[in-house]
């Protein structure tokens, strides 16, 4: 019998060939875990799925677009969405206890109604809604990104995008014309929104004959590429870096090349650094 990341009921476990004498087997052996009244799961699913289960919910919002491989700036709390008029919630950690006051800040509740019912899982609720919940809970420059690193990722279409929108409050509509799904990582968005509140000229994504594609080219003659550890880490293609700068320069083009842990935790020294490049400029 075939289970995947679902919570499953008893009678639905009973219609995937389960009987009361193999389900006890089951959850003696492990292969299921009890994670609430009537709620069984795979103990191989993600321990942030099992735990919202056992809430009473499904996982959601920045707790689900991490697991997705989508960008969030950061997150150490079980985001769960609720249905309306839930009771009876419980400890993610435990069954035996009535769900704690928020006030650990361990997990956070999401009661919106959804605006697409019935996509997700019996685990988790569907992107869209997730990305509505994230637009939300984060800071605007942050949830730009994480819309820019869905759209890019293909989980979402433009369409899809109208209907974040639509389903958000009207505060929110002032960012829709900031997306930009050509954006290939957070950090490379948090910096093209630091350039246009500069008033720079931007352009992402731009490949040059025989050097390949840069980030952001600013104003025609300054290139910015948005590193990240894990594919900058290494000598050799930090080597190969400091050649496609050598390569840019001879053309004319100057480079800054910025860390993604700089990019996230120290803006202010970003955004100096890009005005200290641009008065050099006007000055020569």
């Amino acid at each position: 019998m075939e289970l995947t990341w679902n919570a499953y009921s008893r009678a639905e476990l009973c219609a995937h060939g389960f009987t009361r004498r193999s389900l006890a087997r089951a959850l003696e052996s492990g292969e299921l875990l009890r994670v609430r009244r009537d709620r069984y799961v795979r103990t191989d699913i993600p321990a942030a799925l099992q735990s919202a289960v056992r809430i009473g919910g499904r996982a959601t919002c920045l707790t689900l677009l991490q697991m997705l491989g989508v960008f969030v700036f950061q997150n150490s709390r079980l985001h769960v969405h609720v249905p309306r008029g839930s009771s009876r919630l419980r400890s993610p950690g435990t069954t035996r206890a009535p769900l704690a006051p928020r006030a650990d800040r361990a997990y956070r509740l999401h009661w919106m109604t959804l605006a697409r019912q019935d996509e997700g899982t019996s685990t988790c609720v569907g992107v869209l809604d997730a990305l509505i919940h994230a637009v939300i809970c984060q800071p605007a420059r942050y949830a730009i990104a994480t819309l820019d690193s869905a759209l890019h990722a293909g989980l979402i279409d433009e369409i899809d995008m109208g209907d974040i929108f639509a389903a958000l409050p009207a505060r929110f509509q002032v960012l829709r014309p900031l997306i930009n799904g050509r954006a290939e990582s957070g950090p490379e968005t948090l910096v093209r929104l630091i350039l246009r509140g500069l008033g720079c000229d931007i352009i992402p994504q731009v490949t040059f004959d025989g050097i390949g594609r840069v980030d952001l080219l600013v104003d025609g003659w300054l290139v910015i590429e948005c590193d990240s550890r894990e594919f900058h880490e290494a000598w050799e293609q930090q080597a190969k870096d400091r050649e496609r700068d050598l390569r840019l320069a001879a053309r004319g083009y100057a480079t800054l090349r910025l860390t993604a842990a700089v990019i996230m935790t120290r803006p202010d020294d970003v955004i100096a650094a890009i005005r200290g490049m641009l008065t050099v400029r006007g000055v020569s």
